[in-house]
């Protein structure tokens, strides 16, 4: 025992801190407050045409035909229906003892496990703790390289397809390697969560996205994209060197980490001296991980999408895949790697099996998250919430029309995080509004997919934010303080490009 334990402090001067609650604590608060915000907001609806698109000026109010009873078992059951609620398509209700399509998140949720099981197999076998020491050696005098490349590739994917739960299978790699630089835990969420984001919000040709809302605005998804690709250029940047300008500041001095740092995270240095060299099974396994990382995103580029445009069949080489395959990759993955690395059965067993065990936290948040969306669903107030930010965008000039479009649907974006489900529901109201102000129903969905994915960037709800920082062991009000500055710059200069954009025509 310590002589600090040993010592015998004055009871009256030491409280017990309040620590800021974990994310399951804060996600759980949102459920309840979305919850009892459902008895205020009336049920609403719009009309849908044969294309399933809501109808402007549609709106009407319907009766709420829910009990007090039946609203109980929706919050009881929130988590399990966001995990395997199944949505009737005759009620549109999500529940999970009825027939439709799988609403809750039981794929991302798998698929998180599955990577959490490759990873901590490929971390048995030796072959990326040697493999981060000596990249970590090779740049420990550029480092700032990396944060670029990973910043400028993912808002690449982002931008293109939409990259963005996928980026939860790279926290295990690049936690390690970040630190192994002399950065912390918030460098590595700010590269992925920031870069992948400001791809997403900048999307060019992306089919979640601008795919989507293009085709319910009726105007082709190459309208615009000028204008998103001068956006993408300029925001990346700015992101890049905001990252940048925060992990120098936490290498410089390590304690102005806004993350914090966990037992073991300063030992992860790069070594002075150039580490052993490794093995040909470790050199394989390295290179087993990065095929099949690199497989994984050309297996979910919608590639005719990117190159024809939207509604292109598909090339027959492309995959088409999606999370349950992205799983089964990794899963069979994890075996191919254990028995490469010469674990043998036994250990490869018990890798799979630990590697579930640390990533179901994260997993479980996502589940939460989805959980809320399915309250918001159930109850049918979305439509009411849009209805009363559809008459604020109404009556003004074409810059401030531009800008209002953004501002709205921000809440909306928060309460709606699926950017397919967003636009589906926004943007056949908001797009012939555009005609009105006299601008560009192009400019409508610009604004509208900056919206979204500007809001994603911090909503609680969206398994990007919660999940990502949860595998980082990062507290969500720690990033909050992180990314906050960030998205106020992002935001003047979102609504410069789009009043600008407007005023020009």
């Amino acid at each position: 025992m310590s002589d600090t334990a040993i010592a015998d402090p004055q009871p009256a001067s030491h409280r017990k801190k309040r620590s800021f609650p974990s994310t399951y604590t804060i996600l759980a608060g949102v459920m309840v407050a979305v919850w009892l915000a459902a008895f205020v907001i009336p049920a609403g609806a719009y009309e849908l045409d044969k294309d399933g698109k809501t109808i402007a000026g549609s709106y009407h109010r319907i009766e709420a035909t829910k009990s007090f009873g039946e609203r109980v078992r929706d919050l009881f059951l929130a988590p399990i229906n966001g995990l395997y609620g199944i949505q009737d398509p005759a009620t549109g209700q999500v529940a999970p003892d009825v027939s439709g399509a799988l609403y809750g998140a039981a794929a991302v949720f798998l698929f998180v496990l599955a990577v959490g099981a490759f990873i901590t197999v490929a971390f048995a076998t030796g072959a990326l703790d040697s493999g981060i020491g000596r990249l970590a050696y090779k740049l420990r005098d550029r480092s700032f390289l990396l944060i670029v490349g990973i910043m400028v590739i993912f808002a690449i994917a982002g931008t293109v397809e939409g990259f963005a739960e996928e980026t939860l299978g790279f926290y295990a790699l690049l936690v390690p390697l970040t630190l192994a630089l002399g950065y912390d835990r918030m460098t590595a969420v700010g590269a992925i969560i920031a870069g992948a984001g400001v791809g997403v919000l900048c999307s060019t040709v992306n089919p979640f996205a601008t795919g989507t809302a293009s085709s319910a605005a009726d105007v082709p998804i190459g309208d615009g994209i000028v204008l998103r690709l001068a956006m993408l250029i300029v925001l990346t940047a700015v992101t890049i060197a905001y990252v940048l300008w925060y992990a120098r500041r936490v290498k410089n001095d390590p304690g102005k980490s806004w993350s914090g740092w966990q037992p073991g995270d300063r030992d992860m240095k790069a070594e002075e001296h150039e580490p052993d060299p490794m093995t040909r099974r470790q050199v394989l396994v390295l290179w087993l991980v990065g095929l099949t990382f690199a497989f994984m995103i050309f297996a979910i580029i919608p590639w005719a999408t990117v190159i024809k445009g939207d509604g292109a069949t598909s090339f027959p080489w492309e995959l088409d895949w999606y999370f349950p395959e992205l799983t089964a990759l990794f899963l069979v993955g994890a075996v191919v790697i254990g028995l490469v690395g010469g674990l043998g059965e036994g250990k490869m067993s018990e890798a799979i099996g630990k590697g579930f065990g640390d990533f179901v936290g994260a997993g479980i948040v996502i589940v939460l998250a989805r959980g809320v969306t399915v309250i918001m669903n159930n109850t049918e107030i979305t439509s009411t919430v849009l209805h009363a930010l559809e008459g604020v965008v109404t009556g003004t000039s074409s810059a401030v029309f531009a800008v209002a479009v953004f501002l709205v649907n921000v809440p909306l974006a928060f309460l709606i995080p699926s950017t397919s489900g967003h636009a589906t529901l926004a943007m056949p109201i908001m797009a012939p509004l555009a005609d009105f102000a006299n601008v560009p129903r192009s400019l409508v969905v610009t604004a509208w997919q900056s919206a979204s994915g500007w809001a994603n960037l911090v909503t609680p709800t969206t398994a990007v934010v919660t999940g990502g920082i949860a595998l980082a062991k990062v507290r969500y009000d720690r990033y909050v303080k992180f990314i906050v500055p960030l998205m106020g710059i992002l935001f003047v200069l979102i609504c410069v490009f789009l009043a600008v954009a407007a005023w020009i025509g």
